[in-house]
C-alpha cells in the first residue's frame, strides 16, 4: 500500500507476476474500486483553544500578508480579545517590523483592565513576536507571552480566523491598488466586527461583551423573539382563504 501505481507496475513485472503498464492498472483500479488503505493516522490534536473567563485575561495577536493588484505585500497586524472577539487594536504596514507588534500591543493595553492581572497574549513563534520589543514590554511587566503550539498545545487561531473573514469576506471583494485602500477597507470591517451582533453571543456585539453592558440586549432579544412568535401563531390562525370558511 506504500508503493505508487508507477511503481507497482515495475514491481509487478520484476516479480513475474503481471506485466501491464501502469495506465492499465489505474484503468483497472477505478473500474473494479481496488482501493488500498491510505487512511493517515495523525497524533490526537487539542480540540478546544483557549477559553477566557473575562475580557483581557487571553490576548491572541497575529500578522497577515495581502498582495495589492500589482504584486506588492502589505501587512496586517491585530490583537484580539479571547472572550469577547473584540479587536483592540490593528496596524497595516508596508514593512514587517518587529516595533508594530509592540505598538498594536501599547495601543491594546490602553483599553484593558488589567487589575485582575496582566493580559496572556497568545503569538505564533514569528519573528514579529519573538524580538527585543516584544520581549521588552514583557520585562516591564505589561503583558505575558504565550507561545502558539510551543507553551501550548492549541493554535492561534481565533486571530488566523479573523484575518480569514476578513480577507474572503471583504478584502478580496475589493480593488487593493495602494496601502491606503487596504487601510481603509481593514478600518471598515474591524468596525463591522466589533459593533454588529456576534453569532456566538446571543445578539450582543464584540463591544458590549468587552465591555459587560450586553446582558439587557440578550433578556430583551429573547423577550422579543417570543412575542414575535406569539404574534405569527396568532396570525396564522386567524388566515384564511375564499374557499374556507372564517373561523369564529
Amino acid at each position: 500500500r506504500h508503493l505508487p501505481i508507477s511503481r507497482l507496475a515495475l514491481f509487478a513485472q520484476r516479480l513475474g507476476k503481471v506485466f501491464a503498464s501502469a495506465a492499465t492498472w489505474g484503468k483497472l483500479i477505478r473500474e473494479r474500486g481496488w482501493r488500498r488503505p491510505r487512511q493517515r493516522v495523525y497524533p490526537a490534536k487539542a480540540k478546544v483553544g483557549v477559553r477566557a473567563e473575562r475580557p483581557d485575561e487571553y490576548w491572541h495577536v497575529d500578522a497577515s500578508i495581502i498582495k495589492l493588484l500589482d504584486g506588492t505585500k502589505v501587512y496586517i497586524h491585530a490583537v484580539i480579545d479571547n472572550l469577547s472577539r473584540k479587536v483592540l487594536a490593528w496596524s497595516v504596514s508596508e514593512r514587517l517590523e518587529p516595533a508594530t507588534t509592540r505598538s498594536i500591543l501599547l495601543d491594546a493595553l490602553k483599553l484593558a483592565n488589567v487589575s485582575k492581572g496582566l493580559p496572556q497574549v497568545v503569538m505564533d513563534s514569528g519573528v514579529e513576536n519573538i524580538n527585543g520589543e516584544v520581549d521588552g514590554l514583557i520585562s516591564s511587566d505589561l503583558i505575558k507571552r504565550i507561545l502558539a503550539l510551543v507553551q501550548v498545545d492549541f493554535s492561534n487561531s481565533v486571530v488566523e480566523a479573523f484575518w480569514r473573514s476578513a480577507k474572503y469576506q471583504w478584502l478580496f471583494l475589493n480593488e487593493l491598488r495602494t496601502v491606503a485602500d487596504v487601510r481603509r477597507l481593514v478600518a471598515f470591517f474591524v468596525e463591522q466586527h466589533n459593533t454588529v451582533p456576534h453569532s456566538s453571543f446571543k445578539g450582543q456585539t464584540p463591544n458590549e461583551l468587552y465591555s459587560g453592558v450586553g446582558d439587557a440586549v440578550v433578556v430583551e432579544l429573547a423577550e422579543a423573539r417570543k412575542k414575535a412568535r406569539l404574534e405569527r401563531i396568532a396570525k396564522n390562525r386567524t388566515a384564511h382563504c375564499s374557499r374556507c370558511p372564517k373561523a369564529g
